[in-house]
């Protein structure tokens, strides 16, 4: 294990000033102190493909980047990887975490990435080593690394185990200060204690339901998990991974099944992460899909590091993009009002502020995600 300033500090030397990505928990630290860090830039992507793009666009203006994933999100950047920084010769430093490494006991959506997560490295010719456990090889992994970038001007990755960097504490936000009404919203609302509670709103939601004709697919993260441990029910789903794709997979249930009533509910990163699907929902989406995005404006399970939410109006955008009900507010009143409102025959939608944190000894569902699946799909009558 290694102190993430003896790594941050190391490739510093090397030219490296620049941070993009997406957060993993084994990330943290590393994160933390890049943020902290008021001569290094750090911007927080939407997804992983983002963040290899605006690396790139770093690198290109002669500031060598680093772009931070998990590896459960590394199929976002193979685009970018195989059709930019490829084609084009820009040089960047990737370090990719390894959940589901064989040699850990990990959630089931990363199994098969922790297989082949240096496979699919070598499959788009991204030569790859271990992220350093220890202080003397920081500096030789940094000078292979960047001796491979000046002369291929090709990208060279890292893959860091669990525990490779200590704990480091986050002192500031990732967002920077801007002199409107949205950058006053962000400072104040950064980590507001006075707003509803994720456990709160998934109870009243539950509440606000018919389990008979209603299903409920919450997103992947802390979401799913403290839906389970409010109340366990065939009609949940409760996704893992694939962040981002809860609404796409609501709206494609709510389109094969018009006769059921579909809540997804969302997060801000995952919101984020998949923000055309708003279009793709007001376009298609029916009246028997309702989309709620609870909302902390952080990524609450991997540190707690911010999003770029705060300053977001996404009920805005999904009235722009056809939404027949969009509400915002940070009164879990909302949701009432969510459930009562006529849609006539469009898809509704409410973002609601929550404050960050979650349950102490949050449980995980004692069903795998494919019991989980086929629970629900027997509820639905689809077994």
């Amino acid at each position: 294990m290694i102190q993430a300033e003896e790594f941050v500090e190391a490739a510093r030397n090397f030219g490296f000033g620049w941070y993009t990505g997406v957060p993993c928990s084994f990330l943290t630290p590393f994160i933390n102190y890049v943020i902290n860090d008021v001569q290094l830039k750090y911007i927080s992507a939407a997804n992983e493909g983002d963040a290899v793009a605006i690396a790139a666009g770093a690198a290109i203006a002669g500031k060598p980047a680093v772009v931070m994933m998990q590896n459960s999100g590394l199929g976002n950047a193979v685009n970018p990887l195989t059709s930019l920084t490829y084609i084009f010769r820009i040089p960047l430093l990737l370090i990719c975490t390894l959940r589901g490494d064989r040699n850990l006991q990990d959630e089931p959506q990363h199994e098969l990435m922790g297989q082949i997560t240096d496979k699919l490295l070598e499959t788009m010719t991204v030569p790859w080593e271990y992220f350093p456990t220890d202080a003397a090889e920081i500096e030789p992994v940094l000078q292979r690394a960047t001796a491979y970038m000046q002369q291929e001007r090709r990208p060279y990755a890292l893959i860091m185990r669990k525990g490779a960097i200590a704990p480091h504490a986050l002192t500031r936000s990732s967002i920077p200060e801007r002199e409107n009404s949205a950058s006053a919203h962000i400072q104040q609302s950064f980590f507001q204690d006075n707003r509803v509670s994720r456990s709160e709103a998934l109870a009243r939601i539950v509440e606000l339901i018919d389990a008979e004709n209603t299903v409920i697919i919450a997103t992947t993260g802390y979401t799913g998990r403290e839906l389970f441990a409010s109340k366990d029910s065939a009609n949940h789903l409760y996704m893992v991974g694939s962040m981002g794709c809860a609404s796409s997979m609501g709206l494609g249930l709510s389109l094969a099944r018009p006769d059921l009533k579909v809540v997804v509910i969302d997060g801000d990163g995952a919101a984020l992460m998949r923000m055309g699907n708003f279009a793709t929902i007001g376009t298609y989406g029916g009246a028997n899909l309702t989309h709620i995005l609870l909302d902390n404006e952080v990524h609450d399970s991997t540190g707690a590091q911010a999003t770029v939410s705060a300053g977001i109006s996404f009920a805005k955008i999904a009235e722009a993009c056809g939404y027949g009900v969009t509400l915002a507010g940070d009164d879990p009143s909302l949701l009432d009002a969510l459930f009562t409102a006529d849609a006539n025959t469009r898809p509704k939608f409410a973002h609601l502020k929550i404050r960050p944190g979650t349950l102490e000894k949050l449980p995980r569902p004692n069903l795998t995600p494919e019991a989980v699946l086929q629970r629900f799909m027997k509820h639905i009558g689809n077994s």
